[in-house]
Order: structure tokens, then C-alpha cells, then sequence
């Protein structure tokens, strides 16, 4: 549920977007690395949360350049402006996507299956080489293998052999193409329309260049496994499934980046917690 905008955001918003309905203005409910003010059927303004967040937008700006120039056969937000800086902050205003998201463990499995063909499918251009990382297994200690592992190692000992096996299920998987992967895609990142039909992907920050069964697990992990198993073939649910099985799919993100991980502790404590839910 959208919520009302605080001052200090609304200003940055107005500066950025003039011409923005202000009083229809909303603040949106998640984002962990930018505020989203909404304007409702006009634009939204990502503002960053943090430091880091403010680098990284420019890049995340261009990102979203070269997935529209793939054509996608929904929505995608474009960019309305240049990225600005306010102070330690930086701004950018997008289009707006129609369309509402759907609750946990709802989806229509052709939608999906559709959607995840389509990722699948895209052309990997220069412009999206040239912005989005691929992750490596290996790499200098940064790989995300190496990091899972330096994870497991951490872990409470009940679960490390547990989550061995599984890591080495992942591993054993043959590595295939890297393709356009949205990388936080389900929940409130797809939008469809009244009459179901799918209209818009939003939020591509975590977009890398990768396996395609990630974005599949995690569908699964929001619409539900039953949707995956009638969305896709065999082998991508049999991928998405270890892909997930190991820490959970949401956790990668943080190991994909190449980079060590800022917050190792936090980031056990959370996969700790998701193995509890999830055993």
C-alpha cells in the first residue's frame, strides 16, 4: 500500500519532475536501495537510499536504456530525465507502467512461461554487455561459489552439511549461455492488467547477464512452485529448484556482484532464517 511522501523526498521529486501532479503523489512500500515516489499514470522518481545506491544509479539508468532498445513485448520504465544529485542523494525520474502486481502464490502459468521465453530469447546487445555484469564461479575469491562457500562455512552446524549438498548441486549443474536475467523478478516487479495480460516489468537494478533458471526460481519463489512447473520445461524447474534450494534465490544478489559482501553476519543471519522458514 502506497504511502504519503515525506517533505524531504517530495522536494527532490518536484525539483527533478516540475511538471509531477504533486498532490497525487505516493510514496511506494519497497525499494531497499532507492525511495520511489509515485505520481500515479505520469512517472515515478527513484531516489537513493545510500551512498552506494547514488553511484551505482547512472548505470542502472543506462541499463534501463538498453532493455528498452530490446523491444519487449510489455513495458519497461525509460528514463524521463538525466540523474541529478541532491547532496549525498541522487535522482532520476521513469516512465510510469500500468498495471498492478499480484499477491503471493498467485500467476498464471502461461504469463509466466511466456515472460520467462521472452527473457530467454532477448538478443544480448553491446549496450546491455557493456552495462550488466556477468558472474563468474569462480573469480579471485569474489566468485559467487567461493562466497557461498565462505557462507556455508559461517553457518550454524546443522544446517552446513545440509547446505553443502545442496551447493554442490548447484555447482554440478552444466553451465549454459548467459542470457538477460531480471534478477528480482515476481511480487511487485510485474505488472499485469485488469484483463490478466501482462504489461510491464519494473525495477531492473539486480539485472546481470547469467543463467535464465534464476529469474525462473524466482517466480517460483513468489508465485509459487505449481506455476514454474506449468510455466516451463523440466529441465529450467529442475535449475530454478537448485538454484534456490541452496540459501534461497533471493539471497544471490549479494554474491553476484563480484565484491565482497559488506555485511557478512547480516547476510548469514538471513539466510539462517529463510533455511528455518523453509525446512
Amino acid at each position: 500500500m502506497p504511502q504519503p511522501v515525506p517533505a524531504d523526498l517530495l522536494e527532490i521529486a518536484e525539483a527533478l519532475f516540475p511538471d509531477a501532479p504533486v498532490g497525487s503523489a505516493r510514496l511506494a512500500e519497497h525499494g531497499n536501495m532507492h525511495h520511489v515516489v509515485l505520481f500515479p499514470g505520469v512517472a515515478a522518481v527513484r531516489i537513493s537510499k545510500r551512498p552506494s545506491a547514488a553511484a551505482e544509479l547512472p548505470r542502472r539508468v543506462e541499463i534501463l536504456r538498453a532493455v528498452a532498445a530490446a523491444d519487449l513485448p510489455f513495458d519497461v520504465p525509460e528514463p524521463l530525465t538525466a540523474v541529478a544529485r541532491f547532496g549525498d542523494r541522487a535522482a532520476v525520474a521513469v516512465s510510469w507502467i500500468d498495471g498492478e502486481s499480484l499477491p503471493e502464490g498467485i500467476g498464471d502459468p502461461a504469463a509466466f512461461g511466456l515472460l520467462l521465453e521472452t527473457l530467454r530469447e532477448v538478443e544480448i546487445s553491446p549496450e546491455l554487455k557493456a552495462v550488466l555484469h556477468t558472474p563468474h564461479r569462480y573469480a579471485d575469491g569474489l566468485g559467487w561459489a567461493e562466497i557461498l562457500n565462505e557462507i556455508v562455512a559461517r553457518l550454524p552446524t546443522r544446517w552446513r552439511e545440509t547446505v553443502r549438498q545442496r551447493l554442490d548441486t548447484l555447482l554440478a549443474l552444466e553451465e549454459v549461455p548467459a542470457r538477460l536475467v531480471h534478477g528480482d523478478l515476481g511480487g511487485s516487479n510485474v505488472h499485469f492488467g485488469r484483463n490478466g495480460k501482462l504489461t510491464g516489468v519494473v525495477d531492473w537494478d539486480m539485472a546481470i547477464l547469467s543463467d535464465p533458471a534464476i529469474d525462473a526460481a524466482l517466480v517460483a519463489a513468489w508465485h509459487g512452485w505449481d506455476v514454474l512447473r506449468a510455466a516451463t520445461d523440466e529441465d529450467t524447474y529442475r535449475r530454478a529448484w537448485a538454484w534456490n534450494d541452496a540459501v534461497g534465490v533471493g539471497h544471490l544478489h549479494a554474491a553476484f556482484g563480484g565484491t565482497a559482501m559488506s555485511n557478512v553476519d547480516g547476510f548469514v543471519d538471513s539466510v539462517v532464517a529463510w533455511l528455518e522458514e523453509h525446512r
